[in-house]
């Protein structure tokens, strides 16, 4: 498949865990190396070809949307959630009309990896089976993080296929921040808050839900100690890439 052209940036939460930063900065405009996470997000999705980005917007809206107007490849549609935090499943129902109706990028506005050679955005593109797939997650190995030391998010088969992990399991593959999603899952969906984890079970449940292993390094910065490893990262890659 083709890139797909229109792109969900998730950029609509609290950013608790990133306090005290985000008490006056949203955690989409934290910078790492000099550059806002959001940037990081764009242009990686303006490397892949991607022509439209509908950005949601809530808490501190006002400083993404100024930040964003100066955007012009990928163009920014801001999806307004100031009244109600929708997450990350009813952030997208809200923004359908503009997504349309082929499969589509979302990424976290906190998303943030270092390509290898080739885009991972393409290479996720390349990856999507229309007739297999309902979701195609990138994910990570744990070796490939920064940041991360959680028990992982999800069992991975040979062929790419994802399942939950159960108890006290655990799995080397972390949800990597990024996905192709078909909108088709969607239909019927009511307005409101939803999570993208139901849509995940129930891409599951249809043997529909996939994986595709990242080529390069995940940098994970969820609170501000994270922020130096994820630098230094960065600066290592520059040195030795």
């Amino acid at each position: 498949m083709k890139s797909p052209r229109t792109a969900m940036v998730l950029a609509a939460g609290l950013g608790t865990r990133m306090a005290p930063l985000t008490l006056t900065t949203p955690k989409p405009l934290i910078k790492v190396a000099g550059k806002p996470l959001l940037d990081w997000g764009l242009d990686a999705l303006r490397a892949a070809d991607v022509e439209r980005a509908i950005v949601n917007v809530h808490y501190l809206a006002d400083q993404i949307e100024q930040h964003v107007a100066g955007y012009r490849l990928p163009s920014i549609i801001v999806s307004d959630e100031r009244a109600e935090l929708l997450d990350s499943a009813g952030g997208i129902v809200n923004a359908l009309d503009q997504i349309g109706n082929e499969p589509f990028y979302v990424i976290n506005a906190d998303t943030f990896w270092i390509d290898r050679a080739r885009s991972n955005l393409v290479l996720l593109a390349e990856g999507w089976d229309d007739d297999r797939m309902d979701i195609l997650l990138m994910v990570a190995n744990k070796n490939q993080a920064t940041g991360y030391d959680g028990r992982g998010d999800f069992h991975m088969d040979k062929q790419g296929r994802l399942s939950r992990l159960r108890g006290g399991e655990t799995s080397p593959y972390i949800y990597a921040g990024a996905a192709i999603i078909h909108p088709r899952i969607f239909a019927g969906a009511a307005p409101g808050k939803a999570s993208l984890n139901l849509y995940f079970d129930a891409a599951i449940a249809a043997d529909r839900l996939y994986g595709l292993q990242m080529d390069g390094l995940w940098l994970t910065v969820g609170t501000p100690a994270a922020i130096g490893e994820a630098e230094a990262a960065i600066a290592a890659h520059k040195v030795h890439g």
